[in-house]
């Protein structure tokens, strides 16, 4: 296995925010509306190649790790656009996961959600590269009274990302995310046959567009991640020393597929919203540096 290079890059360390740090990285306690405007954060500013996170959902119901409702969770989103900007390089990428939310005690969505990614976006005149969905297929069926009680919606289980950046072109690189290939692509490979000529779609495929091996098929914008783990590391660490557990934690596979796919090792990764900061352990893992920032001592802990 090869050793990880040194980091040179001198990340922030600033004594009454840094919690606890590692080789690459260090997680700040405080609002990130505060600590971005830091003068220690120069260090990093315009030089983040990707802020990963997930925001505090606009959901109806108040939730432990606090979160706004309607316009002014829309005005406070938007808000963090100027902080975003000033910190990324400049083919750097954001990219915010924002769940659903339903208006109370209807059967019917709210369209919160959308509005502030929009209103994000427009306000600070940022590009959307792509939006993505990550499906959760095991999760439980919700929200509870409309979909297992009266029985009339089906379940909530995605979430939706956006990527945006100040660019038309951020570094991106899809190789470096591929999936495995199917049964019939290892076949097609192997054999040489495949079924060339027009499709209903209109497009004409070729076999030689499909003739090489590129390492695996290419991935496509709907993610499927599970995230059921009941045994994982972090929760094993919290109940053996009686620490509070984040409510909503991602699965690890979120974060590194974006880092993977939009940053190189050595990169600077940021995590404004960091809760249990699954961004900052995972970049670590794959030797990026890494910046979190969470306001909730517990958390932190």
């Amino acid at each position: 296995m090869r050793k990880r290079k040194k980091p040179t890059l001198i990340l922030p360390k600033l004594p009454e925010s840094a919690k606890y740090s590692t080789e690459y990285g260090a997680m700040l306690h405080g609002q990130a509306e505060t600590v971005l405007r830091k003068k220690e954060m120069d260090t990093i500013r315009g030089r983040v190649q990707l802020i990963f996170t997930s925001p505090p959902f606009p959901l109806n119901t108040k939730k432990k790790y606090g979160n706004l409702q309607g316009g002014q969770y829309l005005t406070w989103l938007a808000g963090f656009g100027p902080l975003f900007r000033e910190m990324l390089a400049p083919n750097g990428s954001i990219v915010i996961e924002v769940g659903n939310s339903w208006e109370p005690g209807l059967p019917v969505m709210s369209t919160l959600a959308l509005r502030s990614l929009l209103y994000f976006q427009e306000q600070n005149q940022l590009n959307l590269c792509q939006e993505i969905i990550c499906q959760n297929p095991a999760r439980l069926p919700s929200p509870a009274q409309w979909v297992t009680i009266e029985r009339i919606r089906l379940k909530d289980s995605y979430t939706r990302l956006w990527w945006l950046s100040p660019s038309p072109r951020p570094k991106a690189n899809n190789k470096k995310v591929l999936k495995p290939y199917s049964p019939a692509m290892k076949r097609l490979l192997k054999t040489g046959k495949f079924n060339a000529g027009r499709r209903p779609s209109e497009h004409v495929i070729s076999e030689k567009a499909f003739a090489k091996d590129h390492g695996g098929a290419i991935s496509p914008s709907v993610l499927s991640i599970s995230n059921t783990k009941t045994n994982d590391p972090y929760q094993k660490y919290c109940r053996d020393h009686r620490i509070e557990i984040h409510p909503a934690r991602m699965p690890t596979a979120l974060p590194e597929f974006f880092i993977k796919y939009l940053t190189d090792p050595g990169d600077i990764v940021l995590d404004p919203f960091a809760g249990s900061n699954t961004t900052g352990a995972t970049a670590d893992r794959l030797g990026r540096y890494w910046v979190s920032v969470e306001p909730n001592t517990h958390y932190i802990r």
